[in-house]
């Protein structure tokens, strides 16, 4: 399993009239976990697109277990349970400063040609950075 971390500090403009986060923010939140997580291996998105692989969201699931508040510094736990192979599957997990779980989810995303738009397997480069990862040893 692959697991990488990074820390958002909630900004005013990302709160309603209460001062929780707006619900629609949590899929910026689970984006940017992702994108740093990818980062973290060596790989960007940028890159993938260059060499023409892109990553559309199929599905996202979302559980709310409790808000986030102005200026609460959220940690965000991104993982990959699997290899994948024609799609990459995301779980986040994100927590408050307390370290109180307030959001989990998961996202699903394709492996799509630009070209052809057409699905894809996954690309080298990220089955070989991802494979140390989800070996096993006895």
């Amino acid at each position: 399993m692959f697991e990488h971390t990074i820390y958002i500090r909630v900004r005013y403009g990302e709160t309603d009239q209460m001062g929780y986060v707006y619900y629609g923010n949590y899929g910026l939140y689970y984006e940017e976990g992702r994108t740093e997580a990818i980062k973290s291996l060596g790989v960007s998105y940028k890159e993938l697109e260059k060499n023409g692989i892109m990553m559309p969201v199929a599905e996202m699931k979302v559980r709310f277990k409790g808000p986030a508040k102005y200026d609460e510094l959220l940690k965000i736990v991104s993982r990959v349970r699997e290899m994948p192979s024609r799609s990459m599957v995301f779980d986040t997990a994100i927590y408050n400063e307390v370290g109180k779980l307030i959001n989990e989810g998961e996202t699903r995303l394709l492996f799509v040609k630009a070209e052809s738009r057409k699905p894809c397997s996954a690309p080298a480069q990220l089955i070989a950075v991802l494979e140390p990862y989800f070996k096993f040893t006895v």
